[in-house]
């Protein structure tokens, strides 16, 4: 059991028998009133966000998660499909569960996967990933390293803003929490 107090970002709890991450939360301390805590929780079996309110000291039940190495293979329409390097299985989660997740995935990229008995609940990206860039409007002279931003379709249709020296075909790190151009790469 966790209290209110020991609520972080991307902790997964048990509540009224659904499984809900933790996405943000604030918490709030009136004049006269007891304290509580503002929490912004993601379903984890819809994808659905919901905002909740609980008084300071509220306990809760922590889920344990397994953790399982999975490679992304291919997309069929709304369904991703992933294979578990160890066993081989291939489990298949949802746009819907995957949320922004989808703009950083290409095939054979290996992942996280979050699992709840046999049941696969949320992935786990890497920090950055690098993406080639498919589409962006080209330089021109006298545009320097500093000199502005313009956007850029990256392979997997993600759009990100990126420095006017960047041409197609380079290779990019992005930030998967921000989806910000971190820098080039090779």
């Amino acid at each position: 059991m966790i209290s209110t107090g020991e609520l972080r970002r991307g902790i997964t709890i048990e509540l009224e028998g659904d499984l809900y991450k933790v996405v943000d939360f604030q918490h709030v301390k009136l004049g006269r009133g007891s304290a509580f805590v503002r929490v912004t929780l993601k379903n984890l079996r819809t994808g659905s966000n919901v905002q909740r309110t609980f008084q300071a000291g509220e306990k809760f039940e922590q889920v344990r998660l397994e953790r399982r190495t999975v490679q992304y293979l291919y997309k069929d329409g709304d369904q991703y499909h992933f294979m578990d390097t160890e066993t081989y299985e291939q489990p298949i989660l949802s746009a819907a569960i995957l949320g922004d997740t989808v703009n950083y995935l290409k095939e054979n990229d290996n992942i996280d996967l979050l699992m709840y008995g046999d049941e696969p609940i949320d992935v786990e990206m890497p920090t950055a990933v690098n993406l080639r860039v498919a589409q962006t409007e080209p330089g021109f002279k006298g545009d320097t390293a500093t000199g502005g931003n313009k956007p850029a379709t990256m392979e997997t249709g993600l759009v990100v803003m990126v420095p006017l020296f960047i041409g197609e075909g380079d290779m990019l790190k992005i930030d998967t929490r921000t989806g910000e151009y971190l820098e080039r790469v090779g």
